[in-house]
């Protein structure tokens, strides 16, 4: 592996011809984002893109924290709430987000367990999405007082339309592998066992083709994402930012901790 991956420590690159897999890892807390993750996925999407021995990527979660992507590290929360750590910031959020739409070589996502806020985000936000038949997708920022703002009002409205889009986002309830494949939130829904290989099929089919005809066609399909991105995005993630401060925040991340029902009060 090239020195470009070399510095990274939650997300490891692998490769097998031209294409290039990057796997979200941080194992003991089922490959949630904690500090040092945001840090690197608002970088490793710019690496990819510019990475010269590849032309296709496979997004996958490390196969040891049996999950895609369990979303944000409640403990991270707990500390930028307490002020012993920074949160995520607005400039490095919106980093992981545009970096990733504006790479032109295809991603596939093979999801392998749960993939939560923003792991829902980025494997929503790949070009091909293939599931594990017990996988979940679910983006649960009002379980824990925040607004959806780190890209999941901008994708779920156009893969499964408005009311549906609406429902799960109001809600933070998890889709079912099954569900998701029914209403179009992902392509193909797959048996555990066969996700990787399945996945690994679709991307060795997509490098044998002509590069730039297929990226430069994820290019044009893209750009109409990419507009609504620079607006809706932006303002859900200003949304978000208000909402990190508010007291149903804190409350949230409270009752986690201690295995109870938050008591929201809209303050």
């Amino acid at each position: 592996m090239s020195d470009r991956f070399s510095g990274y420590s939650r997300i490891r690159a692998e490769r097998d011809g031209t294409i290039l897999t990057l796997m979200i890892s941080n194992p003991a807390l089922r490959n949630a984002v904690d500090e040092q993750m945001h840090h690197e996925l608002a970088s490793i999407f710019v690496d990819a893109q510019e990475d010269a021995d590849s032309t296709v990527i496979v997004l996958t979660g490390d196969p040891e924290g049996n999950a895609f992507c369990a979303g944000g590290d409640i403990a991270w929360m707990k500390a930028a709430l307490d002020g012993k750590v920074a949160g995520p910031g607005v400039a490095e959020g919106r980093r992981i987000v545009t970096s990733l739409l504006d790479v032109e070589k295809p991603i596939v996502a093979a999801i392998n367990g749960p993939a939560v806020g923003l792991g829902a985000t980025l494997a929503l936000f790949s070009d091909v999405i293939f599931m594990g038949e017990s996988a979940q997708v679910a983006d649960p920022h009002v379980k824990v007082g925040l607004v959806a703002g780190d890209g999941g009002a901008v994708i779920w409205p156009q893969l499964v339309g408005y009311a549906r889009a609406k429902e799960y986002l109001m809600t933070g309830d998890p889709v079912p592998a099954a569900e998701a494949e029914r209403i179009g939130l992902v392509n193909h829904v797959v048996p555990d066992a066969e996700l990787q290989e399945r996945a690994m099929a679709f991307a060795r089919k997509l490098a044998r083709g002509a590069p730039q005809a297929i990226q430069h066609t994820k290019a044009a399909v893209n750009m109409e994402l990419k507009r609504l991105a620079a607006t809706v995005f932006d303002a859900s993630l200003a949304y978000e930012m208000i909402s990190f401060t508010r007291d149903d925040h804190r409350e949230a991340v409270s009752a986690f901790l201690e295995k109870r029902a938050p008591a929201f009060t809209g303050r």
